[in-house]
């Protein structure tokens, strides 16, 4: 199995558990914040949804400005949500399809000012960034739904509101 498939099932199994996770966001509660300084729950599943395209899409250049990040809008709905996850997920597939083994050995940074602030192989960015940072904001949506008495799904094995 190549790296770009063995991304592209990581990513797959994922994204099935973000998508339920993402489903539990209510429309009505997408402006809830748990704290002063917390992102609102629209925001949060926003970023949840976009990440594996952005991450992907930023990947494509051996560098990337920080200052090309851009701060999702505030979401309308749930549908909202769900068509940016799905749009991002066929982005993410689409640039791991065609990342081959040099590709993603080679080194790739993030710059600020032109700057590089982060150098790394290509492949430890997805990996990171793409999955890991994905699946931690992840966590922290489903934290917002146990607050707002929204049953969690299962994850990586049954929630205390579901046995599956």
């Amino acid at each position: 199995m190549t790296l770009s498939e063995m991304l592209v099932r990581e990513l797959e199994s994922e994204a099935r558990t973000t998508r339920r996770v993402l489903e539990r966001a209510p429309s009505d509660k997408l402006g809830w914040k748990p704290h002063a300084k917390s992102m609102s729950l629209g925001t949060l599943a926003q970023h949840v949804a976009s990440t594996p395209g952005a991450i992907a899409r930023s990947s494509i250049p051996d560098s990337y400005a920080v200052e090309n990040f851009t701060q999702d809008p505030e979401p309308a709905s749930t549908e909202e949500i769900l068509r940016v996850h799905e749009a991002s997920m066929a982005a993410a597939r689409s640039v791991l399809a065609g990342l081959d083994e040099a590709r993603a050995m080679a080194p790739w940074s993030m710059t600020a000012g032109g700057k590089p602030i982060l150098t790394l192989s290509r492949f430890e960015w997805i990996r990171t960034y793409m999955l890991n940072h994905w699946v931690h904001h992840r966590g922290q949506l489903s934290v917002y739904l146990r607050e707002l008495n929204v049953p969690v799904p299962a994850m990586y094995g049954p929630s205390a509101d579901e046995a599956e």
